[in-house]
Order: structure tokens, then C-alpha cells, then sequence
């Protein structure tokens, strides 16, 4: 059975509070449930990691070597300056597909920007929480 990591970055916590115009009703809770039951249909299992601190979501990637099979990453707005989690991605040899619930590319400028180009398999943006279990497919059809 195939192992996925769905790790959550900063403020993905307050999903379903947090501007629901952009980022939709759903709690985080909610759609983690959803992909769990989505991969397990896919004969895969996934554990789910959130936190608002980057040295947390370091320490996790660093720890996927050897564990996951693949890990499915919203980096929330440390997607547009975070080194030093762009270098952890880029340090592990655990395939990382780069989830953005809204699309990244209509919205401000900045958010045009990820620091992740080049260091993960794919990314996925714009589709709303379709675009967490779009990842989990890309990991599992890799």
C-alpha cells in the first residue's frame, strides 16, 4: 500500500473561516477526511500534518525520506518567499505535488510567485479541493 503525506501549511487552519469567497465553506478537517477516504479507495493511505511554523513543516518533509510514497504540500503564503522549505523539497527524494486552493496566477501579484518552480513534480492550482485529491492521482498515476 502506497504511503502520502498531505501536509498543510500556514493559515490553511482556518479554512472554511478564512475568506470563504476565495477558499470555500470547507474546514480543513473536512477536506483532509475527504482525501483520506479518496486515497484509501485508491488502495493508499495518508497521514495529515498542519501547522503554521516552518520549522514544523521542515522537519516533516525531512522526515518523509524512506516513509512516504509521495506528499501532496499546500505551502499557503510560504509558497512566495520560504527558501528554506523550497531547499527541504528539494533535499528529499519523496515526490512533492504543490496544491493551491484558489488560482494563484489570478490573484495578486506576488502570489504569482512560488519559490517550489522546479522542485516539484507538478502543481495543481485553481481547483479548488478537487485539486488535493487531482494531487493524490498525480502521486499514485506517477
Amino acid at each position: 500500500m502506497k504511503r502520502i503525506l498531505l501536509m498543510n501549511g500556514p493559515n490553511l487552519n482556518m479554512l472554511g473561516i478564512r475568506e470563504p469567497g476565495v477558499y470555500g465553506n470547507d474546514s480543513l478537517a473536512s477536506i483532509e477526511a475527504e482525501v483520506v477516504a479518496y486515497a484509501e479507495g485508491r488502495d493508499a493511505a495518508v497521514d495529515c500534518f498542519q501547522s503554521n511554523h516552518e520549522g514544523d513543516l521542515i522537519d516533516r518533509l525531512h522526515g518523509a525520506h524512506g516513509h512516504y510514497d509521495g506528499i501532496v504540500y499546500n505551502p499557503g503564503a510560504h509558497t512566495h518567499y520560504s527558501y528554506a522549505l523550497r531547499d527541504a523539497v528539494a533535499a528529499i527524494d519523496v515526490p512533492v505535488v504543490e496544491v493551491h486552493i484558489s488560482d494563484v496566477d489570478a490573484r495578486e501579484e506576488f502570489r504569482k510567485v512560488s519559490v517550489f518552480d522546479g522542485v516539484v513534480l507538478a502543481k495543481i492550482a485553481g481547483h479548488g479541493k478537487k485539486g488535493y485529491l487531482e494531487a493524490v492521482d498525480v502521486i499514485l498515476d506517477r
